[in-house]
């Protein structure tokens, strides 16, 4: 620095370390407080561990993003960034060992959202998220495919996963009536997930429609079933609709939760405006749902507000997974803060540890999420304690039921 510049800035008090100093972001002793908490992560894509001989593990998404085209990656995930050369450094001893990552997270147990679990994912660490789309999808898809490239892959995924189903439940095809589908392939699937240990049922539908899932008559849906064949969208939508709250309704049944994707989301032709989850109101406010619970992953970015509006619904939650990993701290912390204003038994913490390519993957997501999302939760509680909004204690008690506490509860741990 100039000798000049460096005189001047000593005399203006600029660098200097007199004065009065800037508030911490973080109570300290509430910082360490939340570092030692044991996490339950609500949503994330832990990758098996693979044995010699094995082919590589590809059950930790129905939809894997690499099957897209180029996007346009955020400053946080690009390659070569310092939180990632940190995350790579930290982890670099426990690849393949997933029990060591979720203790280097902090995370007691995981949520998998996986198509299947195996070796390595075993509970009390790791509990079961499987997937569902493709029961919404049940006629030819190839109308909808045609929509752009993305849609294109991710419908030719649906139909392996749907023909999976359908093998499980020992058909070589979709039956001919909506009530046998419903009965011989809907119900059963559930129910066999349900044994298998599933705690929810997750929905990608973000990625291949939009979350409005209107309500519509059951004679309806017979007919469009009926007809079959490879439907346009608006004469597709109304089946789509009945069968997303049907398997809804059955979920609460058997007392297993609903998880959605709620934020833009990844790929170049991605539809945030169909994301919103505002979307989902009226199947929040279906008095014949009322039982199911649902969880609106990643905390509808950019949509924090609106959905922050839906937590007053006693069947909606949400975690902020994924925003820990394309925002800082700072910014989470914010919409973090109005939630846990708002109604705070309803929000938990998640990463979306997800193997996103050799430099990010599901230990360094997963590391790095964590890391930041209780960064932004200390923040957030920080400047509620400042402003006198909450007590110490009460930033502990809800720092626990972000964490831990609020999951337990609606999965009944």
């Amino acid at each position: 620095m100039n000798r000049n510049w460096a005189v001047i800035l000593v005399l203006t008090g600029v660098g200097a370390s007199c004065g009065p100093k800037a508030p911490e972001a973080v109570d300290p002793s509430l910082a360490a407080e939340i570092q030692n908490i044991r996490a339950i992560d609500n949503h994330a894509h832990p990758v098996r561990p693979t044995r010699a001989g094995e082919q590589p593990d590809r059950f930790y998404d129905a939809l894997p993003v690499e099957n897209l085209e180029p996007q346009s990656e955020p400053v946080n995930l690009q390659s070569g960034s310092a939180i990632l050369q940190e995350a790579g450094q930290a982890v670099s001893g426990a690849r393949g060992k997933p029990a060591q990552v979720l203790d280097l997270m902090g995370v007691e147990t995981m949520l998998a959202n996986r198509v299947e679990m195996g070796p390595g994912m075993e509970p009390p660490r790791f509990r079961w998220v499987p997937y569902v789309d493709a029961l919404i999808f049940p006629l030819d898809n190839s109308k909808l495919a045609a929509r752009n490239s993305d849609r294109k892959a991710f419908f030719a995924l649906e139909d392996v996963l749907r023909k999976r189903y359908l093998d499980e439940a020992g058909l070589a095809a979709a039956p001919p009536s909506l009530a046998d589908y419903l009965a011989r392939v809907v119900t059963p699937t559930l129910e066999r997930h349900k044994r298998g240990g599933a705690l929810a049922e997750k929905f990608e539908a973000a990625y291949l429609r939009s979350l409005a899932f209107d309500p519509v008559e059951r004679a309806v849906a017979e007919r469009i079933y009926s007809r079959g064949g490879a439907p346009g969208e608006a004469d597709y939508k109304p089946l789509q609709d009945f069968l997303f709250r049907y398997v809804a309704a059955e979920c609460g049944r058997l007392g297993m939760a609903v998880h959605l994707h709620t934020m833009a989301g990844a790929g170049g032709y991605f539809e945030v405006a169909g994301a919103n989850p505002l979307l989902l109101e009226s199947v929040l406010n279906d008095p014949g749902l009322r039982k199911t619970k649902f969880v609106m992953l990643h905390g509808g970015w950019p949509f924090t507000r609106e959905i922050g509006a839906l937590l007053t619904k006693p069947n909606a939650y949400l975690d902020f997974s994924q925003q820990t990993l394309m925002l800082p701290p700072a910014t989470v912390a914010g919409s973090l803060r109005e939630w846990l204003e708002l109604v705070p038994g309803q929000v938990m913490f998640g990463t979306d540890a997800y193997p996103y390519s050799k430099e990010l993957g599901w230990e360094e997501a997963g590391w790095i999420a964590s890391r930041w999302g209780r960064q932004a939760l200390g923040i957030a509680l920080t400047g509620m304690m400042r402003d006198g909004e909450i007590t110490r204690a009460r930033a502990s008690e809800l720092a626990r039921m972000v964490l831990r506490e609020n999951a337990k509860k609606l999965y009944g741990f």
